[in-house]
């Protein structure tokens, strides 16, 4: 039995202590922040300081950004409140972007998994009807970083909004609104190391007309009726002022790039048939896709958990199941490989050991599967 090493940053990071602090701290007070009275400004204040920490992070105004209960929310209601009947979706989105507009369009994306800017370009000219363009900033499962700047390009010639989702992206790289020409960007603060049920859909236009899904309030500038999860929006933006100083500084990046460089070295040294997708193309540094071709990636991640072990496979949105992934599959990865595929992840707490235990945990599940572990030794 090994140590227990925590392996899946891209489902949800462990929670940091400042961020556990802050939540505290809000729940230790009362007030509502639409309350006049003093405690009521006092908990208005603390929202405030959280959301322009939160805008920070990607270079936003503070007032564009709307606190949501996730990055399942914000998608939706990007793309179901931004008044434009024709979506289009790329073929590697997350669940909550596929699923928020079932009749959305395609976009191909090469064996890279890289968005095809022709196609889209193509897609857009064929039909003139006003459009909104979904394309994700970095793959939760392969950790691939998409061209959002170029497609903005695309889809701006063509009258179109632009949305993504970096809730993958931010912490991991350094994300900007502008630079980025998106209209739309969701966030999530439990990928960051903050509590899970907050997010955030961040406008660039903070007075852009969108639709609310919620009605019943004029919270968030009458965009999402309900009292604000105080204590949520609290650790969001300790956690989003964290990463914010981790991207800025650079060297925390730096080491999760070293950690998963070495973690996929020496799993293909010790285990020669693993398969690394995506190696040599542009990914997030704390992100790794290995396959063991012919083991079933449910079969793996049992193992390794048994092994004390955690990681992921697919997305982390559903409901438990692990199957072949739809994004492997539309990359045009053989069945094998979307089948056998797994996913870690590093994130602000990972050491060195954690890197350690699953690589004696990998070979042992290889061995155990009929895989040459010859060379593990001299590894």
């Amino acid at each position: 039995m090994f140590p227990s090493a925590y392996l899946d940053y891209n489902a949800g990071a462990p929670v940091r202590p400042a961020v556990a602090q802050a939540v505290a701290a809000a729940l230790a007070e009362a007030g509502n922040p639409s309350s006049v009275h003093a405690a009521g400004r006092r908990a208005r204040a603390r929202m405030e300081a959280a959301r322009a920490a939160v805008a920070g992070l990607v270079g936003a105004e503070p007032a564009g950004v709307v606190f949501t209960s996730g990055g399942t929310e914000a998608n939706a209601l990007a793309l179901r409140g931004c008044g434009r009947r024709r979506v289009l979706v790329s073929a590697v989105e997350h669940p909550s972007v596929r699923d928020a507009v079932p009749e959305a369009e395609p976009i191909p994306v090469d064996g890279s998994g890289t968005v095809d800017l022709a196609a889209l370009d193509h897609l857009l000219r064929a039909d003139p009807r006003p459009a909104v363009v979904s394309v994700m900033l970095a793959n939760n499962e392969t950790g691939f970083i998409q061209p959002v700047a170029a497609v903005a390009d695309v889809a701006r010639r063509a009258g179109a909004l632009v949305h993504t989702d970096a809730v993958q992206a931010a912490g991991r790289l350094n994300v900007s609104m502008s630079h980025l020409n998106v209209d739309f960007l969701t966030l999530s603060a439990h990928k960051l190391g903050g509590p899970s049920g907050i997010g955030a859909l961040v406008l660039a236009d903070p007075d852009f007309p969108l639709a609310p899904m919620l009605l019943g309030g004029g919270q968030e500038r009458r965009r999402r009726a309900g009292t604000e999860n105080l204590a949520g929006i609290a650790g969001f933006g300790a956690a989003a002022a964290a990463a914010r100083h981790e991207v800025e500084g650079g060297e925390a990046v730096a080491e999760m790039r070293r950690l998963r460089d070495r973690l996929e070295e020496q799993a293909r040294a010790r285990v020669p048939e693993t398969v690394i997708v995506g190696a040599g193309a542009e990914r997030l540094a704390n992100t790794a896709c290995l396959a063991l071709p012919g083991v079933a990636a449910q079969v793996q991640v049992m193992a390794l958990d048994l092994a004390g072990v955690m990681v992921g496979a697919g997305s982390a949105c559903s409901s438990g199941k692990v199957a072949a992934s739809p994004v492997l599959a539309a990359m045009g990865l053989g069945a094998d490989i979307a089948r056998s595929a797994v996913r870690v992840s590093l994130g602000w707490a990972s050491t060195a050991g954690d890197v350690d235990r699953f690589l004696a945990a990998w070979t042992e599940l290889a061995a155990r599967k009929g895989f040459d572990v010859s060379a593990a030794e001299a590894a």
